[in-house]
């Protein structure tokens, strides 16, 4: 049987202890069981989370809504249940055995003891690096066996993504490897999620709503997200939102191919979303438009994708992890993406959070004086939405029959995911600008909030995909001249060299996916996707200049009053 990483993390922990322990009498057996206590390497890094209160107004939310409101959380809360089993193990008994409360209040935050800010490095005592392949695999696998295991059982990339995405490999007695599904290693948690979400289904008076409750209460049960993402992409208008279920695969950092569970509550701001509405448009003249050769744009995208803006008041699970996210841009099922587009939602509370106490404090550290009047929370906006609708262009399936770039790259299709997005969501914004399309600000704006939210990001480390694509992104672009530091070490934006690097990048980004070059790739990774001593200096700087690094949220019922 599969060890789960924190089981695995105790057993080392008292085989190190058992040399100094004596051997029970005979006659008086010891029948207490030992208990490891994790003690931090060290607290330096505790307060790099600024707090934020997840609230908003519910008053125009019916009765009916706000008993949902309530069913919601509690079935998002057992995503955040699965998501420590899939990160490390149970989240009790390890939290429990940490008796600082900072340390204990840090290791929460990063579901683990593995600091999620700083390259997945241990602030445990006794606790060794962070499996690549976190607890969907066994500790003791190798990509090679792994791979060898797929090829005995004649399995192919293609046939079998969902088999993948919702499953946990482990060892039967024989110590040979077993897939599990989700649904059959975790049914009595996924059981009562469904039924809760069944209960909210019964309180909607949304029709699009109800039928989206009720399918995706059957996708945690079976693993079949797809009619349930379909469904999700039909709805429009409910004020509330849900987003729950194994989606991301950032996790995996072995090979990037198991989803992990998450959730988000959200509630709709009907005032940005129509402000946002008409922007989805144009996702098939702006592919079309692309800075790269014809055969890396032949996909047309889906034009029943659509943006909205939210107050978030719940997260859980993955993308509570580390550092939060601020804009959600689903489903990830290639199909749905190219027969439905995709939904953009934008998180705005959050958004606002983390410009108000992280990006603003940056720019008045890093930026050149005569270039912060560019710091805009428009721009940030911008920067983030577009971000988010650039995931739908590009290609999904590779030109030279390698499958789904998804799976040509392995573990690095996030990555490149993640920086392609970064470079298509600027060149968007400049398309429309000139076609006159954004009304607010001008693109300076966004090129200058653009640097200074790289200075942000790029704290986040370079383990996680949005790590390495801000790497990458941050040394293309200094190589390219596209900023350059005044005398005072203050960064400045050229406005030309920016546009040509962006369009640059974003060639080389397609290109890359689409041929599936995973050699071509790491390479990438390997030349751009490091910290260089330059920049480490200047984050230096802001951690001296106490500025947070990410958030960390107030939420749940007792908050919204429920």
């Amino acid at each position: 049987m599969r060890l789960s990483l924190l089981a695995a993390a105790i057993a080392t922990t008292l085989a190190l202890t058992a040399c100094d322990t004596k051997s029970p009498d005979k006659t008086e057996q010891n029948t207490s069981k030992p208990k490891a206590t994790w003690v931090a390497t060290s607290t330096e890094r505790f307060d790099i989370y600024a707090d934020f209160t997840l609230t908003s107004d519910l008053s125009h939310l019916s009765s009916n809504q706000r008993k949902m409101l309530t069913l919601l959380i509690d079935a998002a809360a057992i995503m955040d249940e699965l998501y420590w089993l899939q990160a490390f193990g149970e989240k009790s008994i390890f939290l429990n055995q940490i008796p600082d409360s900072a340390t204990q209040r840090f290791a929460d935050i990063n579901y683990g003891p593995w600091d999620r800010l700083a390259g997945d490095t241990s602030f445990i005592k006794g606790i060794g690096e962070k499996p690549l392949g976190a607890n969907f695999y066994p500790a003791d696998m190798t990509k090679a066996e792994y791979e060898k295991w797929r090829t005995s059982n004649n399995i192919m990339l293609e046939t079998t993504r969902d088999m993948e995405l919702y499953s946990v490999m482990e060892r039967d007695s024989k110590g040979q490897l077993l897939i599990t599904p989700y649904s059959k290693k975790f049914a009595p948690q996924l059981k009562k999620a469904a039924n809760l979400l069944r209960e909210a289904a019964a309180l909607a008076d949304n029709a699009e709503f109800k039928n989206y409750l009720g399918m995706r209460a059957t996708a945690l049960e079976t693993d079949d997200y797809q009619p349930s993402d379909m469904a999700w992409m039909d709805m429009k208008s409910n004020p509330i939102e849900l987003v729950i279920g194994a989606i991301e695969t950032y996790e995996d950092l072995l090979f990037g191919y198991r989803a992990a569970y998450e959730a988000y509550v959200l509630i709709k701001d009907q005032t940005w979303s129509e402000k946002l509405s008409r922007y989805a448009a144009f996702l098939p003249e702006l592919q079309q438009g692309l800075p790269v050769a014809e055969i890396y744009k032949q996909e047309t995208p889906g034009t029943d994708a659509d943006l909205n803006a939210y107050d978030v008041i719940y997260y859980a699970g993955h993308s509570n992890a580390g550092s939060k996210t601020i804009a959600i841009n689903l489903p990830n099922d290639e199909q749905v993406q190219l027969e439905k587009g995709t939904r953009r939602l934008q998180l705005k509370n959050a958004m606002q959070a983390k410009f108000d106490k992280i990006l603003v404090p940056i720019a008045q550290q890093l930026i050149a004086q005569d270039q912060q009047s560019h710091i805009t929370f428009d721009a940030f906006f911008g920067n983030t939405m577009f971000h988010e609708v650039a995931h739908g262009l590009g290609i999904k399936n590779t030109v030279n029959n390698k499958g789904l770039v998804r799976t040509a790259l392995k573990e690095t299709a996030s990555s490149m995911e993640e920086g392609k997005a970064d470079v298509l969501g600027l060149y968007m914004i400049s398309e429309l600008f000139k076609r006159n399309q954004i009304e607010q600000g001008e693109l300076m704006d966004n090129y200058v909030t653009f640097l200074a939210g790289i200075f942000r990001s790029v704290r986040f480390g370079a383990s996680s995909a949005h790590g390495k694509a801000n790497m990458v992104r941050f040394n293309y672009f200094k190589d390219a001249g596209a900023f350059s530091t005044d005398a005072d070490g203050r960064y400045r934006v050229d406005f030309d060299k920016m546009t040509v690097a962006i369009n640059d990048l974003s060639n080389l980004l397609l290109t890359l996916q689409g041929n599936g070059d995973y050699e071509g790739v790491v390479k990438l990774i390997e030349e751009k996707g490091v910290m260089g001593a330059d920049l480490q200096a200047e984050l230096d700087k802001l951690t001296a200049a106490n500025i947070p690094v990410d958030i960390t949220f107030v939420q749940g019922k007792s908050v919204l009053g429920l």
